[in-house]
């Protein structure tokens, strides 16, 4: 009796979504091509981060190794969108990684994943509103907070102000989203505003280059003291000067947190069912869009650098006042006006993905009925739209802009890697008849349909029996898939210890040669193992070694969060899970 509670208890953990109908079927008319999705992803990515992130991560972090930064974290999401094309490819319906999961891998997984999303948008939001209100000082020459607190509170102390400002920017963040709910030409709108921010990003690009200056990436303790920074040998928060005055640590920290900046195309997957040919245009406009938000970020953070010592960097307004330190004070307001658009194309429609999801996940059954009205009605969206920007507003204000940062950081970085590991087992599982539902009648049958041959022995481990995918060659590959997570995550736990293994302690140094050894020997086993063969537009390439590296950055960048990070996003995963154990797994729609 058991043992068969405990396998319904598991069968209901992987239970899947079956797909409805066609989207060709049932969607409105397609109307995105491949150009306006990779101006929704550049418009969607290239936001916030390039005007206050680089600024942040540059100062505080990695100092001028932030293009090391940058390269990292875009190799990562480079990665990651190689899986989501992938995917986007063989589940060609509009949705995020929580349907990708769901119809996937089964019901824990995509929970887990569509509970961190919606953390992930709330932080996001919460950005937004620092960004507002950072900007809206920098506007009234870094007099904001003064200026609030001599109109309407000159008694007041100083926190009160903070709230205060806080409140104005989240009404007017709510009144211009409001008022963009129901714009027909908001594809128009968003098209244009990417277009100045883009030309001011490269405006500077171009700046940084005719006026930068090679000495700022070669930094000395002279040069801190002749800035009147320091007058002891200690340097403190500015670092050791050069190229790298945080150290290595400082550029894993900075390629951790600039994780944010291109976490925006995933936009893209929220509109297949607009765009022409979704099986292709999906994929090719994620990798174009990352490509392109790539060399942006790269060339803006090389031109910061180079115009300006790192520690001179100006928080929340790093770009604007950069060219007021070169004397080129008109530039300062053509920039804050690409500042003005960046900021602008994240009101347009950003609420529509957090009620989305919300929205799915209540369908599903596994959040409470009550939220499905949400995306139903006229009052209801725009109460859901006030609720989540007051939660949005109260964690900006006790969080601040570092965490918040972090967070939308490692829920990223955890999506990443469950898309990774889905792509590796989806790549060797046999095909699925009834468009991919599965039944009693249908596991009878494959059961009486298995080759007698087919049994788990060494041999067959490296030399399999039959070119294609059997049941028994995907297991191999999904328990090999689930040990190499492990070993990976205990591999990045070692490494995060380099300053212990550059010292040659032997124990250190053994335990990780033995970690290798059987991530290389599990990821034989599984490169050896026969791969679908089923046609589709876009496929990861050099299986199984993309996805593996895929997991194996986005894990240890997530080692380099604080412990403080760690906290919040552990209250945050017991709190989904308390609801999903306590209510979501009896109340699925799922059979």
């Amino acid at each position: 009796m058991l043992c068969q509670a405990l396998r319904r208890f598991g069968k209901k953990l992987v239970r899947k979504h079956p797909l409805e109908l066609p989207v060709a079927e049932t969607a409105p008319a397609r109307s995105l091509s491949t150009l306006d999705l990779v101006v929704l992803g550049v418009g969607n990515t290239l936001g916030v981060s390039v005007y206050i992130l680089v600024g942040e991560v540059a100062r505080d972090q990695a100092g001028p190794s932030l293009v090391i930064s940058i390269l990292v974290a875009g190799l990562t999401s480079v990665l990651a969108g190689l899986c989501y094309g992938e995917i986007s490819a063989r589940v060609p319906h509009s949705g995020s990684a929580y349907l990708y999961s769901y119809v996937t891998v089964g019901e824990l997984w995509a929970f887990i994943t569509g509970w961190f999303l919606i953390l992930t948008t709330f932080a996001h939001i919460g950005i937004r509103i620092w960004a507002w209100t950072l900007f809206f000082d920098n506007l009234f020459g870094n007099k904001f907070s003064l200026t609030l607190q001599e109109t309407f509170l000159p008694q007041a102390p100083g926190v009160f102000v903070e709230i205060l400002g806080f409140i104005i920017m989240f009404l007017l963040l709510l009144i211009m989203e409001l008022l963009t709910r129901n714009i027909r030409q908001l594809s128009l709108v968003t098209k244009m505003l990417t277009l100045v921010k883009v030309l001011a990003l490269g405006f500077v690009i171009i700046s940084g280059f005719l006026k930068g200056d090679l000495h700022n990436w070669k930094l000395t303790e002279d040069d801190y003291i002749k800035a009147g920074l320091n007058d002891t040998s200690s340097l403190g928060l500015l670092g050791s000067g050069g190229f790298v005055p945080f150290g290595f640590q400082g550029i894993l920290r900075g390629s951790a947190t600039c994780i944010y900046a291109f976490t925006g195309f995933n936009i893209i997957v929220t509109r297949v069912e607009l765009a022409q040919n979704p099986k292709c245009s999906i994929p090719k406009s994620i990798m174009i869009s990352l490509f392109i938000c790539f060399l942006v970020y790269f060339g803006v953070s090389v031109a910061l650098t180079l115009m300006v010592p790192y520690y001179q960097l100006q928080p929340g307004s790093a770009l604007p006042e950069a060219f007021l330190h070169i004397g080129w004070a008109p530039a300062y307001h053509f920039v804050n006006v690409g500042f003005f658009c960046s900021l602008s194309t994240k009101v347009f429609g950003n609420m529509f993905p957090i009620r989305q999801q919300v929205y799915m996940m209540a369908k599903d059954g596994l959040l409470f009925p009550v939220l499905t009205r949400i995306q139903t009605g006229t009052y209801m969206p725009i109460l859901a739209t006030m609720i989540i920007f007051i939660v949005a507003t109260i964690m900006a204000f006790f969080l601040g802009f570092t965490d918040l940062l972090d967070l939308r950081s490692i829920g990223a970085l955890l999506v990443f890697t469950l898309l990774a590991f889905i792509v590796l087992i989806l790549r060797y599982q046999p095909e699925r008849k009834n468009g991919g539902k599965e039944t009693e009648g249908n596991e009878a049958e494959v059961q009486e349909n298995r080759p007698a041959a087919e049994s788990l022995t060494l041999q067959a481990l490296f030399f399999p029996g039959n070119p294609t995918p059997t049941a028994l060659s995907g297991w191999v590959v999904s328990v090999c898939s689930s040990l190499l997570v492990l070993l990976l995550t205990l591999l990045c736990l070692v490494l995060a210890r380099w300053p212990v293994l550059l010292s040659g302690d032997p124990v250190w140094i053994t335990v990780v040669v033995l970690l290798l050894v059987l991530i290389t020997g599990m990821t034989g086993v599984i490169w050896r193992q026969p791969q679908s063969s089923s046609p589709i537009h876009f496929k990861v390439p050099g299986l199984p070694l993309l996805p593996l590296l895929s997991i194996f950055l986005n894990i240890y960048l997530m080692m380099q969060m604080t412990a403080g990070t760690w906290a919040l996003f552990g209250s945050w995963v017991l709190v989904g899970f308390a609801i999903y154990f306590g209510y979501g797994i009896r109340h699925s729609q799922i059979p």
